[in-house]
């Protein structure tokens, strides 16, 4: 899907506050509301928009530790690879995890109460998955950033497909005509 300035601006207000008026965005955007609520539709329907949520401080519900697990399979099948997945699903305390290219298989970001609980995730469901060969733990000391998709950093859709032209001067409505 092409978006346009339009769209990368709706992007930008609903990442800043995603429970913002219909009225506000449009506000923000210098779209009318209808508008803008269409490319809002348009957006969730081609999955640019993927859903709405709320950030939560984990440490405010006890997860006061984040731990990153790089790991490696024993077997790269596509059965392998899809058990481990499912499994991974099974585990509540496992925030992320992807499948990278290098030394490890997977990347995996847990949540957990303290060390011990850490242990007990180990013992209890990480370890016990099938296939695991290696893996190697990290505890978080701090996060440096966490931040959004970067829209300041892309270009819409007709700036990046065409070479940038001289633009013509804006023409400037006459006193007492509308436009």
């Amino acid at each position: 899907m092409a978006l346009d300035k339009f769209d990368l601006a709706i992007l930008r207000e609903l990442q800043r506050d995603a429970r913002a008026s219909l009225g506000e965005i449009s506000a923000a955007v210098g779209l009318s509301t209808t508008p803008c609520w269409n490319r809002i539709k348009r957006m969730e329907a081609d999955g640019v928009i993927l859903g709405y949520t709320v950030r939560i401080d984990p440490s405010a519900l006890g997860f006061s530790e984040t731990v990153i697990v790089q790991v490696t399979l024993e077997s790269h099948s596509d059965e392998t690879i899809y058990a481990f997945g499912r499994m991974l699903e099974e585990i509540p305390e496992v925030l992320e995890a992807t499948l990278i290219s290098g030394d490890y298989d997977y990347l995996i970001r847990i949540a957990v109460r303290d060390t011990r609980d850490y242990e007990r995730l180990l013992r209890e469901k990480l370890y016990r998955i099938r296939g695991i060969r290696h893996s190697k733990s990290s505890f978080v000391l701090r996060t440096l950033k966490s931040s959004e998709i970067p829209l300041s950093a892309a270009e819409p859709a007709e700036a990046a497909k065409a070479p940038r032209k001289p633009r013509a001067p804006a023409k400037v409505a006459k006193a007492g005509k509308a436009r």
